[in-house]
């Protein structure tokens, strides 16, 4: 006849039935579950993470980062709430999900439907991102703290909206809106206690109503040409100003030379004047014969110069200098204010 072998795992069950039916093993077997359920009370805390512990659905304590112990259930729980990780809503989108720290709720288009300052509709979306500041506040204040948030974004967003105008809600107002939205939402939420703090309020989509966008849109892409026009002006002005200033430093700079040099050019002559008028007051024919070889002197280089010896006789028919009527003039005896001298010294 063949043996029959058991597996092990109905050689354990056999050894654990037969153990539990000895009487005197009962004290072990108490010893081994009230073990087991002092050892449920040990949990971890991860940095980031802090553990609210309740007794009876109180709070009592708030546990640190680490190995912590709380008393087994049913007298105490356990609550663990990552304080450091950024989550996120989505407002507008039409969608929901609770994926990835993204909470998002059902609404359809009317979410995304919202009325100007100026009585137009556009269709925003939305993102918020926060994180707990708070653990006990997210947990006990709010039923529902991610459904309180999206509507409080709702609310906030639609405010923000209908204080503006549709044109600056497209253009250049956004960082306004999302600065008012964050601001009011922050306030709602710590009026609600819910131990929550924005941190970024970001619009994904800001489009006017279907028929009219491509005429909304024109208005933009004139308006950005318009900026990038003004910004390409400001910069050929920043560069051409400086130039411009150069420019006319370095004229000033020339005319303050050119004034020193004729400043110090007529001192020097009057200086010179001063002691030629000494010099001839002391020897009037002297000094008048010594002007008059000094202008000659100046002069005569640039005259071409016909030398006639006085003994060749009185029939040399005189050349008069026809090609530089000045000093024809000048002996003549007309014009220059030198020609009498020069007639002179001709003659002579």
């Amino acid at each position: 006849m063949a043996a029959n072998y058991a597996s092990p795992d109905e050689q354990i069950l056999s050894w654990l039935s037969n153990f539990i039916k000895k009487p005197s093993n009962l004290p072990v077997i108490a010893v081994l579950i009230v073990g087991a359920w002092l050892a449920s009370g040990f949990f971890i805390v991860s940095p980031g993470e802090q553990g609210i512990v309740r007794q009876f659905g109180k709070k009592v304590r708030i546990a640190s980062a680490g190995l912590n112990w709380r008393m087994p259930w049913p007298m105490e729980k356990a609550d663990i709430v990552n304080v450091e990780q950024v989550r996120r809503i989505e407002v507008g989108f039409g969608m929901q999900s609770r994926e990835d720290s993204t909470y998002r709720r059902t609404g359809g288009r009317s979410d995304a439907m919202m009325l100007t300052g100026d009585e137009n509709m556009v269709e925003a979306q939305i993102i918020v991102q926060y994180k707990v500041s708070d653990p006990v506040k997210y947990l006990f204040r709010l039923f529902d703290p991610e459904g309180t948030l999206y509507t409080a974004t709702e609310v906030a967003l639609r405010g923000a909206v209908g204080r503006s105008t549709i044109d600056d809600v497209l253009t250049i107002g956004r960082q306004k809106v999302q600065e008012e939205t964050r601001e009011f939402l922050q306030r709602l939420m710590d009026n609600y206690e819910s131990g929550l703090m924005i941190t970024e309020v970001r619009l994904q989509v800001v489009d006017p109503p279907d028929q009219v966008k491509d005429a909304f849109h024109e208005v933009v892409r004139a308006r950005e040409d318009r900026e990038r026009l003004i910004n390409e002006a400001k910069g050929y002005q920043e560069d051409l100003i400086p130039r411009a200033r150069g420019e006319a430093q370095k004229m000033l700079r020339g005319a303050e030379g050119f004034k020193e040099e004729r400043v110090l050019k007529a001192q020097g002559d009057a200086v010179r004047f001063t002691a030629l008028l000494s010099e001839y007051q002391k020897a009037k024919e002297v000094t008048w014969n010594r002007l008059q070889i000094e202008t000659l002197e100046r002069i005569y280089p640039a005259a071409n110069k016909v030398i006639i010896d006085p003994q060749a006789g009185t029939n040399v028919l005189p050349l008069l200098p026809l090609q530089n009527p000045s000093l024809f003039d000048a002996l003549q005896g007309r014009s220059d204010p030198n020609a009498l001298s020069i007639k002179k010294e001709v003659v002579s």
